[in-house]
């Protein structure tokens, strides 16, 4: 391993940065044995084996620094001044040809399976088998050991790699915006996540997407619009996926090649390496490992996926490929936060209610029940395994169960679990309707009238709603407070119902403003997402803490928007 960062000096310049690099992907793992050594290899191509293709990205003309993540930037210990350097903004805009050493000067992206809700698809492939699918405009171009720390750097938006489909590789300023936020938002709502590193745009390159007409409330975007584009670098201890394992899977149960068992048990130890170091013994035999890593999968899954409800998270598109082995949130494209409460709720167009809110533990389990599949053939010699591994596949849903239970006695400052009491709020917050976020803060300053928590109404209530409103909240206080003192019980449901969430209608503003290179919107929201638990100063509460205006109910891009990204 190569040195690793001191403890007290902040890394300012390039070549400092590049002493931290260790690429374990590259060093475990095998290459498509037909890609070019150069990573020229930017076409649409069937990839029939190997863990990674070597490919450069494509640079963006004329790149402009536009933001990076104080947070992460601390955690690694880099310097503010490396973010404004010239060397920092040609690598992650994908200029790779000027690195110091020891860092590569070749990047990778990695095929995987495409598994829509527990159901296998090749047809999203132009080859129609499968081979040509998995990341086809991100590459990864660091790898890196920070603080006893393992971080994965990937350009999201960076041109275009064999998995591209025809596309142009690209990620527009919109998206990019989005996902920058959204990342080290979810960091400090306490939601593993994958992080933000920068967002550099391209001051003149552009592409065009389908998009909204201004102040339309079209379901499907009406016209093609042209976009600046930008590369968000987003980081984590990898970019393993459920999908990933599933490819390698299917090689194995088809004998797809010679080698194909070994690829997947080679990928299966690299994300024990990279993942599960603490909680898999590596000393006993891999059946037993595969054993161990479903239950320790399992059970960051479900611990994922109850916090992203306790929040408010909407995935949107949770295929496998969008679903991290580490347990983590990944691949921030269709997602939202839940403004008025509703179960159903589904920001992307094309993403059906199996994504929706309130479906995202059933989404999960699919998902984890494709996990089990692709590692099934390295148990398949042992019958006691396999039935194992098929307890832990059915006890997902108890424990996911479980753990929601126990995530809505907290957000309801409950001792014990109450599904009569819950039912009835889910009830009455659609019946009002409710903002999701605001409801819960304001219950945490365990009102006793209707009259204090009406501001998170998007309506006003009638008589006979606000009465059975004022009987739910005399029922709920009662328990609440049965066993333990109010001071004690706001504390702690403040503790996981968050005052801030991202609103899409305060994001577009910043987007907007920062295609003409002012960052002002855009460094606010940072601020105010930075502490989304905190109280801030009045005019941000004013600003950022309120409801959806009714012109926005409806708005194409904002209720609601496609995947144009």
């Amino acid at each position: 391993m190569t040195q690793t960062q001191s403890d007290t000096a902040e890394i300012s310049e390039l070549h400092d940065f590049a002493r931290l690099t260790d690429y374990s992907l590259l060093t475990a793992l095998s290459p498509d044995p037909q890609s070019t050594g150069d990573g020229a290899d930017h076409s649409p191509r069937q990839v029939f084996s190997g863990h990674y293709v070597p490919v450069t990205p494509t640079p963006l003309n004329n790149p402009v620094y536009l933001s990076h993540s104080q947070t992460l930037f601390d955690e690694l210990g880099l310097s503010n001044e490396l973010a404004h350097s010239d060397a920092f903004i040609r690598l992650f805009s994908g200029d790779m040809t000027r690195l110091p050493e020891p860092m590569k000067r070749v990047g990778w992206a990695t095929g995987y399976a495409l598994s829509i809700y527990g159901t296998e698809y090749v047809q999203q492939c132009p080859f129609q088998t499968g081979n040509g699918y998995g990341d086809g405009r991100a590459m990864s171009v660091v790898e890196l050991v920070a603080n006893g720390q393992r971080w994965e750097m990937q350009l999201k938006g960076g041109g275009r790699t064999p998995y591209c489909r025809g596309a142009d590789g690209r990620a527009v300023l919109r998206s990019s915006v989005r996902e920058f936020l959204a990342q080290e938002f979810m960091h400090a709502l306490g939601v593993p996540t994958s992080r933000s590193l920068s967002l550099i745009m391209s001051t003149t390159d552009t592409v065009e997407r389908p998009w909204y007409l201004e102040g339309s409330t079209s379901v499907d975007p009406e016209i093609l619009v042209s976009n600046p584009v930008a590369i968000t670098t987003r980081v984590a201890p990898s970019f393993l996926r459920v999908g990933q394992l599933e490819l390698f899977g299917r090689r194995a149960r088809s004998h797809a090649h010679p080698d194909a068992m070994k690829e997947l048990e080679q990928i299966v130890c690299h994300v024990i390496a990279r993942e599960y170091t603490n909680e898999i013994d590596t000393t006993q035999p891999l059946a037993t490992q595969v054993l161990q890593l479903a239950e320790a999968f399992c059970e960051r899954l479900t611990s994922l996926v109850t916090n992203w409800i306790r929040v408010g998270y909407c995935q949107g598109n949770f295929n496998s490929d969008n679903c991290a082995v580490g347990g983590f949130t990944l691949d921030y494209g269709p997602f939202g936060f839940c403004e008025i409460f509703d179960p159903k709720f589904q920001p992307w167009t094309g993403g059906g209610q199996h994504f929706s809110f309130f479906n995202q533990p059933a989404a999960a389990f699919k998902n984890f029940e494709m996990f089990c599949r692709a590692v099934a053939p390295l148990l398949s010699k042992s019958h006691e395994d396999i039935s194992v591994l098929e307890t832990v596949l059915n006890g997902f849903p108890a424990i996911m169960e479980d753990k929601l239970n126990t995530m809505w006695a907290a957000k309801l400052g409950l001792a014990e679990y109450d599904s009569e009491l819950l039912m009835s709020l889910w009830q009455l917050m659609a019946r009002t309707p409710v903002d999701y976020t605001m409801f819960f803060r304001e219950l945490s300053q365990l009102p006793d009238d209707i009259a204090a928590i009406s501001k998170s109404f998007y309506k006003p209530a009638s008589e006979a709603l606000l009465s059975d409103w004022n009987g739910w909240l005399a029922t709920w206080r009662k328990r609440a407070l049965d066993t333990s003192d109010s001071n004690s019980v706001a504390t702690k449901m403040k503790r996981v119902n968050p005052k801030y969430t991202l609103r899409e209608w305060l994001v577009v503003p910043a987007y907007q403003q920062a295609e003409k290179q002012d960052t002002s919107l855009l460094s606010e929201l940072q601020q105010v997402l930075s502490a989304p638990y905190d109280e801030q100063s009045p005019a941000m509460e004013e600003k950022y803490c309120s409801l959806r205006p009714d012109e926005l109910m409806h708005a194409g891009g904002v209720a609601h928007y496609s995947c144009s990204s």
